[in-house]
């Protein structure tokens, strides 16, 4: 909460006023005035002016207050600094949901779904809640039947079954995300040219922009700063890996941007840019061939410092707009957008399918089997402070090896599926070299070793588009002398054997279905990271708490290979330490591939 500091900039209140008054009156006017009972019309002269003085003091106190983060209180003056600070205040945050789609298609005379009939349908779609206040929805990914990958699957039942006891009919169902929100549209016409010129959004409870189209179907692109000229844009991938990574990820350069920012009133502005089209002030390098003409690209300039990023930006921040601006947003949120599950069922906009579905088109339903969580209101005062704060030492940087590792997985899955993460500096060296010496190697390079899941959420290396994505991703945040090796890590495949021994009139199925799930729930792969041992002293104790277990006689890690394993054979027992299982010095996984049956116990006596 904000501290309550009272800050006196001029230290002084209405009894030292009072009081510096009368000492100065009877230093300078001993024989003029010296009546100071409080009765004295004098001394009302005197108080009236050390309350002026008070009140002007407090105001100046008060505005000096405000300008620190941690004592302002005034929401206007908390929501400037913010920005100053880094971070963008929320007026609302969206729920979200998995929604269920599905649709019925034909089967055909060899009993087979009909593909051909399977929907596509764009962007777009837009859905409410049959709650109190009926919340809507939007979906902000096409939803596509007939493709089916580990990024987003579609799950094939039978509906109806025909005379014969042959499908009939079968039902198609994906599951896509969606938000809360409902999709507004505004339209700005702009007149002339107006150097940064602004537009404000009225609406309560405001999420995000959509799209800015321009008259001549000129988009325009949001950035975080008008300084910033470069956007992450995505392409649809045409790839083999295409079921595993969707979209790539570019960078484009984009003259006509935007950025945008919440008052404390809640109330959206965008703000354009200054420059007019065909007037270009990109900052270039001096030629040397003017040095000593006197030119400002002469030698007065030979000395300076350039930034090799700043020859993408211009000192005009982006073009201004011109002619009419058609502005889609999306508003809603809240608390009330947590609505239960099975509530999320009437459409009220479907997605531009891309071919005309006919009468298919309304096999589709939607629902939500779990509730939507995460919609919450806009951030306290509070809120506003401590995040600044905390997003000032953030500064949108990857500086330490644990920024990296959560920028990493920070990639929209979308882009791929980076599934594990391990950085370190990177320990490579001149292979020419008779010695290590640091000369050979490069101090800034640090080694990015990645996982990918396949559709069983087991571990596989991650394919040429996931890496070119993720180090597509990276670069907005990496310092300009950091340098990053996207590599593989290993994966070793493992098997858990164990013998137990059990207490009097417990039965043994039901023990050893109990050790099972808790070790399937210990080895399962999310819960695990590259380089981490296995501790087996921890897997006794694991066991131990199993309720008819009096010992645990033995647990044995074992190595499984070929065939559907890793390729990767791995000295368990030689790794082996103070039962604590080592992994290698080239960076590795433990992976129990195959949980149902790789963990395997027994029942053993004394």
């Amino acid at each position: 909460m904000a501290q309550d500091r009272e800050i006196k900039y001029v230290n002084r209140d209405f009894t030292d006023f009072r009081n510096q008054l009368i000492e100065y009156t009877k230093n300078y006017f001993p024989n003029t005035y010296n009546d100071f009972t409080p009765a004295s019309p004098g001394m009302m002269f005197m108080e009236m002016a050390a309350y002026v003085g008070d009140v002007l003091s407090f105001y100046q106190d008060m505005q000096l207050q405000e300008t620190y983060l941690q004592y302002a209180k005034n929401p206007a003056n908390l929501y400037t600094l913010a920005y100053m600070m880094g971070y963008r205040p929320k007026v609302t945050t969206v729920a979200e949901v998995d929604l269920e789609v599905s649709q019925l298609v034909n089967a055909l005379a060899n009993g087979q779904p009909n593909w051909a009939e399977a929907i596509q349908i764009g962007p777009g779609t837009q859905l409410q809640a049959n709650t109190s206040g009926q919340p809507r929805f939007f979906v902000d990914r096409p939803i596509d039947f007939s493709f089916s990958s580990s990024y987003s699957p579609t799950t094939v039942v039978v509906e109806t079954l025909d005379g014969n006891g042959e499908p009939d009919q079968y039902r198609l169902i994906k599951t896509v995300k969606a938000i809360s929100g409902e999709v507004r549209n505004y339209t700005e016409t702009v007149a002339s040219v107006e150097k940064f010129k602004t537009i404000t959004l009225t609406d309560s409870q405001i999420i995000s922009v959509l799209s800015v189209i321009g008259n001549t179907n000129n988009t325009w692109y949001e950035v975080p700063s008008l300084g910033q000229d470069t956007i992450f844009l995505d392409q649809e991938n045409n790839s083999s890996d295409s079921n595993k990574v969707p979209y790539m990820l570019q960078l484009q350069k984009v003259p006509r941007r935007f950025t945008t920012r919440f008052n404390s009133t809640g109330q959206l502005i965008l703000q354009f840019g200054a420059g007019i089209t065909g007037q270009s002030d990109t900052v270039l390098t001096p030629d040397p061939t003017n040095v000593g003409l006197g030119t400002n690209q002469g030698i007065s300039r030979i000395d300076y410092a350039y930034d090799p990023s700043n020859f993408l930006h211009t000192q005009t921040y982006g073009l201004a707009p011109l002619g009419t601006l058609q502005i889609r947003y999306l508003v809603g949120g809240g608390v009330s957008a947590n609505v239960p599950a099975n509530t999320i069922t009437n459409v009220l906009t479907l997605g531009t399918p891309l071919v005309d579905p006919g009468s298919l088109v309304n096999t589709i339903a939607f629902t939500n089997p779990e509730a939507a969580t995460g919609g919450r209101d806009g951030d306290t005062v509070e809120e506003i402070r401590q995040n600044s704060l905390r997003s000032f030492n953030e500064q949108g940087r990857a500086v330490t090896l644990q920024d990296y590792t959560v920028r990493a997985l920070s990639l929209p899955a979308n882009y791929g599926s980076v599934g594990k993460v391990y950085i370190t500096q990177d320990q490579l060296t001149n292979p020419n070299s008779a010695t290590d010496s640091i000369i050979d190697s490069n101090p800034l390079s640090l080694s990015l070793y990645t996982l990918a899941y396949d559709n069983n959420r087991n571990l596989q290396t991650a394919t040429v588009n996931l890496k070119n994505n993720l180090k597509t991703y990276l670069s907005q945040y990496m310092l300009l002398t950091d340098a990053i090796n996207i590599k593989d890590a290993f994966v070793v495949n493992i098997g858990i054997t164990f013998d137990i021994i059990l207490r009097p009139n417990y039965l043994g199925r039901d023990i050893l279905l109990q050790c099972n799930n808790l070790l399937i729930d210990y080895f399962d792969i999310r819960n695990w990271n590259i380089n981490q041992p296995i501790d087996i002293s921890s897997i006794y104790t694991l066991l131990d708490t199993v309720k008819g277990v009096q010992t645990v006689q033995k647990v044995e890690i074992v190595n499984n290979t070929g065939g559907n394993y890793s390729e990767y054979a791995y000295d368990i027992k030689g790794a082996t330490k103070n039962n604590i299982v080592y992994p290698s010095y080239d960076p590795m996984i433990f992976e129990v591939k195959f949980l149902d049956t790789d963990i395997k116990g027994r029942i053993t006596t004394l």
